[in-house]
């Protein structure tokens, strides 16, 4: 059976993991439309592309109207929890995430989520480390909704596409790293083409695992 051309919502598009998976998106024959929800504008224009400026979202009732009849939404949006107290980063990733979320499958039940959390992330939320408890709690609560399926995506050392505007610095000065790592550390190396193509499989693909680590990315990205 033919599959759906993909109209997918993006978040965090204008941060290095957002915009690698829109280009992605951008560029794959299977995306028919893509909308993507920015705090400010991206700068990037492409006719399968709208943009929604949009700065609080703990509140999308103004822009409701513009979320439906989508049949995907690859989350990328996050904070770092650097310097940051548990219950601001838990603010800003799980609640924030949640009610972005659940507006979504209120509005598109037969969507496939994808979410951006991170390798180590505590599954049990019974670990020391204060991000990976939280991203956990994240992905476990975002497995209980009602998608038509959802999906973790755990990347580890990512090397951004080429042309990026939205690289961290850190990852600038790390570049070289990536070859290496590739080779004598697979399970800990991707490519945000990888990642951003695995995203779009499992809209039209889907996979077996709800939990994706680095070597399910690189799989499902050459499907």
């Amino acid at each position: 059976m033919e599959s759906k051309p993909i109209r997918a919502i993006i978040t965090g598009a204008t941060g290095m993991v957002g915009e690698g998976v829109l280009h992605e998106c951008l560029k794959h024959p299977d995306v028919e439309r893509v909308l993507v929800i920015n705090r400010k504008p991206g700068g990037v224009s492409h006719p399968k592309l709208t943009e929604l400026i949009h700065t609080d979202f703990f509140d999308f009732s103004a822009i409701e109207d513009q979320l439906a009849g989508y049949n995907a939404c690859f989350f990328c949006l996050g904070v770092s929890s650097v310097g940051m107290n548990e219950a601001d980063y838990h603010r800003l990733t799980y609640d924030l995430t949640q009610h972005v979320a659940r507006t979504l499958v209120r509005l598109n039940p037969g969507m496939t989520f994808c979410y951006v959390s991170g390798a180590g992330t505590d599954s049990t939320e019974q670990g020391r480390l204060m991000w990976a408890r939280v991203k956990g709690k994240t992905e476990n609560a975002l497995l209980q909704l009602p998608f038509k399926a959802a999906y973790m995506f755990r990347p580890g050392f990512l090397r951004a596409s080429e042309g990026a505007k939205n690289v961290k610095s850190y990852y600038t000065y790390l570049a070289w790293l990536y070859p290496i790592g590739r080779v004598l550390y697979p399970a800990g190396f991707c490519t945000l083409e990888e990642l951003g193509r695995a995203m779009i499989n499992t809209v039209t693909k889907g996979y077996d695992k709800s939990v994706l680590e680095v070597k399910d990315i690189v799989q499902l990205a050459v499907r």
